[in-house]
């Protein structure tokens, strides 16, 4: 295998990874706007 390989895996690993913290901080800003509509409309 030559380094190409390597700096594609690194790639590939680094965008699949920045893909999932994007996806997760997502589904966790949307539950707490969720509980923050919650709260302001028991007032």
């Amino acid at each position: 295998m030559n380094q190409w390989a390597f700096v594609i895996a690194a790639y590939a690993v680094t965008l699949a990874g920045t893909a999932i913290v994007s996806v997760v901080s997502w589904r966790a800003m949307r539950g707490a706007e969720k509980r923050a509509d919650q709260v302001s409309d028991r007032t």
